[in-house]
């Protein structure tokens, strides 16, 4: 039988590479922006977790780390300033700027 990886051990091993943490926390912001707020929570989680950590995350926003993972789990219901306070702080933390841009949708 295959011995086989966790997707959480093979997305916490690419968070190493700069490049692709920045697509990880566009991808998060992309899926907030299109709407789909479970996505994006569950995007982040991963992020925080293979990055900074929810401890290091709740003391750099004055949080409690339990309260950040109740906000971002499956059935949390984050205020978006909230969202916006811990997109904010992985944007610096990794130095990181991220833009959002209006285009006309070309499937509509």
């Amino acid at each position: 039988m295959a011995l086989t990886r966790s997707v959480r051990e093979t997305i916490r091993e690419q968070l190493g590479d700069r490049k692709f943490r920045r697509e990880f926390l566009r991808e998060a912001v992309a899926n907030m922006v299109a709407g789909d707020l479970d996505t994006a929570k569950a995007v982040l989680r991963e992020y925080i977790n293979g990055t900074v950590g929810f401890v290091a995350l709740g003391a750099a926003l004055s949080k409690s780390p339990k309260s950040l993972m109740r906000m971002l789990s499956r059935d949390g219901n984050p205020q978006a300033r909230n969202l916006f306070e811990v997109i904010a702080y992985l944007q610096k933390a990794d130095g990181t700027v991220l833009t959002v841009r209006a285009s006309t949708s070309a499937a509509a």
